[in-house]
């Protein structure tokens, strides 16, 4: 099993959409790329300890490569918006590609080159791509919230 570390704005519908990936073993929701250890939800939302809401996703690369990752969440936001997803505004909300291994480095940016040079987007990617940091797992009410409480609530 490998993990994968992207966020896309609010987790909750991130979360959902990795979960439904074929290979996909877990998904979860959490904070990573801040300041303060073991950070709560509501200090998150300040805007000032430099977290970002991710998803963390232990996948089965015999099963799904982490290109099809890659594509998924290329696919579930708009990247081209920096510090906002939708009506979600601060950098909690960032596009970041958190990378766990020199590979999975080099296909994250190989990706998001293509993604700017194909012309999909009229603005360029703002995607930050960086080395994967403490994951803080999110309260357990975010754990799988759109399967809990239906996913008319996600913004994805």
């Amino acid at each position: 099993m490998e993990k994968a570390t992207f966020g896309a704005g609010c987790f909750w519908g991130v979360e959902d959409r990795f979960r439904q990936q074929e290979g996909v073993i877990d998904a979860v929701s959490g904070y990573a790329g801040g300041q303060l250890d073991n950070p709560s939800y509501r200090d998150v939302c300040t805007d000032t300890t430099g977290h970002a809401e991710v998803v963390e996703v232990t996948y089965d690369p015999q099963r799904v490569g982490y290109d099809t990752l890659l594509n998924l969440f290329w696919g579930m936001h708009n990247p081209t918006t920096l510090n906002r997803q939708g009506p979600d505004i601060g950098t909690q909300y960032r596009s970041v590609i958190f990378f766990h291994t020199p590979a999975q480095e080099q296909l994250a940016r190989a990706s998001k080159e293509a993604l700017d040079r194909s012309g999909r987007f009229a603005e360029p990617v703002v995607t930050q791509i960086l080395p994967a940091p403490t994951f803080y797992r999110a309260e357990e009410y975010h754990q799988r919230y759109l399967e809990k409480h239906g996913r008319g609530g996600c913004h994805l």
